[in-house]
């Protein structure tokens, strides 16, 4: 919420200039009423937050004024959304209320703000009490607009991007509740809705909060090696260049490094240190071609691209034939350059560019081009089979439609010949449900390239796949370990609720027999029995009696009196009390008893139940955050921490700052993961020398695996703090042969 202030006169001429500078930006797309609207938007949204600005110190109402310059310029929207978005935050903060934005500018805009205010009132903003996640339920309200009006979530996603530029700002924790909830859903929704700069920018800056050194250390050497870079891009082009000149094609070249975030990803994944990571950079030849032409010019240009430089074949990449699912289309081969370098370059048009890089609303411009049914319908109609289906909870629902928001794609086909594209990772019964959801429920065996497999068996690009049915078929609890897609999954747990609704309705005239018969029945009677076998409700416990978990023949032992169960009383009442003092105490002695050196929020952390997270293990000196888990006790974790995403995304309401105190001589278990080359040689005593004769750091257990001159060891070690860590880590890294060392997590989200 914004702070209290008054609004100077040269405040009033800094917002007046940047809504002006939007609405003339915006001149040529304005028609009939969109410039009255506007002017009134401002207005509004001028007035009611007067009296507010941002942590940052500046008038609250510059923030809607440039998440519509966001979405009218980044995105590519139009007036509506821009009206919109300067009123996003009105009714939410201010006393302006639904009633009087749909009564000024009509149920459209009306039915945006709505959307984009969050729901209040559910729960307390400070404890979370109320429900399991408020985020999860604000997600899932702005999710549940997509079918129905998608700028929604794409005025979101400005709102969003404008709050991380913005985020240095606030407290340390608040921007990794913020970081986290953008890693966890809105960097993967902008993938689907093909905002590639906007979630490039995303994974940047929540990688600049998460893991502040590793990007600070990635920017710099970046930094230091943009002039040499930017030379090879030359270099490279000059003959490419010339080639397209001589055939008369309009065209642009462009050639950038990449992202910061996607630089660290390769460095992970292929396990090799940034001065190996080759294709730093990517080239990009767009030409200006008639959208007729466009796929024959792109092969054209990729001909001539290899005539010049020799093409890696198994790293051509044809979205141009078969556009990915979020619609993007491109030519990507990846050849050997000048110097023997490895050279990726993107091949478009400027159609595909601007689809590229605007994504959705881009896209929705070009509807119709290749085709009446546009990329997005499909996904949209998998997105309103989630909606349409029962959750328990918000989460759960999070769960199912995160799954699609998938990054890589296989492509499938029928025994027609049609397409589908499925996630990464698909199975053959995922398929199944997405042909129809009746040919999922029903399916009884699977064939891929006309063999039978396990309906679990993960599907490749190019399968067919064939689906026989029986309608006697239904799912079963196994078949949730073999969908992956949110679609088939929540279809599969909808049929077994289903199922289970219809057993808890025999178990319950089971039930009311037993009772009539033994002339107890009555609501007080069941509710008694609920509470007496330990259910949460009346469901759950029919569940139980349809399963044979409680059985109706044992009712009869239960005491009764007067028509009524009645409570059994114990002979010694204390023994409860005894019970729990001691259980208590047993609890009590989990946790750490030692003096710690971390405060949380300000005050020393002894005086809760606390513990150092077994999945980072955190060292003095890590950034740290935490997290009060269901038992009410303290888990301190690193920021960067596998699990820190989940947590702060889902369960933003339990984190709490904490920072190291001072130094203090504490020991910390690290676990360090070592690859290098296995020369066969003292690799052992090497290493062992470095850490314990050379560095007296003491190693608490090692193994390692040499394989084909390659080795991959775990060292687990004991330091002091973080420095200590570093100089270790150094170390290992300038050792003959070794050519990663990294710190080791567990990914375990269960608190």
């Amino acid at each position: 919420m914004a702070e209290v202030l008054t609004i100077t006169e040269e405040e009033q001429k800094v917002i007046h200039d940047a809504f002006n500078s939007l609405l003339k930006s915006m001149d040529k797309s304005l028609l009939n009423d969109d410039k009255e609207n506007l002017q009134k938007a401002f207005e509004l949204a001028n007035d009611a937050h007067k009296h507010q600005r941002r942590k940052s110190g500046e008038p609250y109402i510059l923030h809607p004024i440039e998440v519509g310059r966001i979405c009218y310029q980044e995105i590519g929207l139009g007036p509506t959304a821009v009206i919109s978005a300067i009123l996003h935050d009105v009714v939410e903060d201010t006393p302006v209320t639904q009633e009087e934005i749909v009564a000024t500018f009509g149920t459209k805009i009306g039915k945006i703000v709505d959307g984009l205010t969050k729901i209040d009132g559910l729960y307390n903003k400070d404890t979370g009490e109320g429900i399991e996640s408020p985020q999860a339920e604000n997600f899932k309200k702005v999710l549940s607009t997509l079918v129905e009006d998608v700028r929604v979530v794409l005025i979101k996603m400005a709102d969003r991007l404008h709050n991380l530029r913005t985020i240095g700002s606030m407290p340390q924790h608040k921007q990794l509740k913020i970081s986290a909830e953008t890693s966890y859903i809105f960097v993967p929704l902008a993938h689907r809705l093909g905002l590639y700069q906007i979630k490039t920018e995303f994974q940047d800056i929540c990688m600049k909060i998460s893991d502040s050194e590793t990007y600070n250390d990635i920017k710099t050497k970046l930094n230091e090696s943009e002039d040499n870079r930017q030379e090879y891009v030359q270099e490279f082009l000059k003959p490419i260049e010339k080639k397209l000149v001589d055939t008369n094609i309009s065209f642009r070249t462009l050639g950038r490094s990449k992202a910061i975030h996607s630089i660290y990803n390769k460095i992970k994944t292929k396990q090799v240190p940034f001065e190996e990571i080759y294709d730093l950079f990517a080239v990009r030849i767009i030409v200006d071609v008639p959208i007729e032409d466009e796929k024959s010019v792109c092969w054209q240009v990729y001909s001539m691209i290899t005539d010049v430089y020799r093409p890696i074949p198994e790293r051509l990449k044809d979205w141009v034939t078969s556009p990915k699912g979020n619609g993007y289309e491109s030519l990507h081969t990846t050849v050997i350059g000048p110097e023997g370098r490895y050279v990726e370059v993107q091949i478009r048009s400027e159609r595909m560019d601007e689809i590229a890089e605007r994504g959705f609303a881009a896209h929705w411009k070009y509807k119709g081009v290749k085709g009446d049914h546009s990329v997005y319908d499909t996904w949209l109609e998998n997105v309103r089979d989630i909606l349409d289906t029962q959750h328990a909870d918000a989460l759960e629902f999070m769960t199912d439609f995160k799954t699609n928001l998938f990054n890589e794609e296989v492509y499938v086909f029928t025994p027609n010949g049609d397409m589908k594209i499925l996630p990464k990772g698909a199975t053959a019964l995922d398929f199944a449900f997405e042909i129809h959801t009746d040919i999922g429920y029903h399916a009884v065996a699977i064939k891929v390239n006309n063999k039978l497999v396990p309906m679990g068996q993960k599907l490749e690009n190019g399968d067919q796949v064939s689906v026989t049915t029986n309608k006697n078929q239904k799912p079963n609890e196994e078949w949730l370990k073999m969908v992956v897609t949110g679609k088939a999954r929540s279809k599969v747990r909808s049929s077994m609720k289903e199922e289970k609704r219809k057993q808890g309705e025999l178990a319950k005239e089971r039930i009311d027999r037993k009772l009539k018969n033994m002339k107890l029945l009555s609501e007080e009677n069941i509710d008694f029995l609920v509470k007496h076998y330990g259910y949460k409700n009346r469901p759950d416990f029919y569940i139980a009696v349809a399963s044979g978990k409680v059985k109706v023949i044992d009712f009869k032992h239960i005491p009764s009196e007067n028509n009524k169960f009645i409570v059994k009383k114990v002979a010694k009442e204390e023994n409860a009390a005894e019970l729990l003092q001691h259980k208590e105490a047993k609890r009590a002695k989990k946790t750490v008893k030692n003096k710690s050196n971390i405060l949380v929020n300000g005050e020393p952390v002894d005086q809760y139940k606390f513990e150092l997270a077994s999945c980072c293990n955190p060292v003095q000196g890590d950034n740290i955050f935490a997290y009060t888990n269901s038992m009410n006790e303290l888990k301190i974790h690193r920021q960067n921490c596998s699990n820190a995403t989940h947590l702060l995304a889902n369960y933003g309401y339990r984190v709490l700052k904490a920072e190291w105190a001072n130094i203090v001589s504490n020991n910390f278990v690290v676990d360090l993961m070592i690859t290098g080359v296995d020369s066969g040689i003292g690799v052992i005593q090497s290493l062992t020398n470095e850490i314990s004769t050379k560095l007296g750091v003491n190693i608490r257990s090692f193994s390692i695996d040499g394989h084909e001159g390659f080795f991959k060891g775990q060292i687990s070690i004991v330091v002091i703090n973080k420095d200590q860590l570093n100089l270790v880590i150094k170390s290992i890294e300038r050792l003959d042969g070794v050519s990663t060392v990294t710190r080791k997590d567990k990914f375990d989200i269960h608190e």
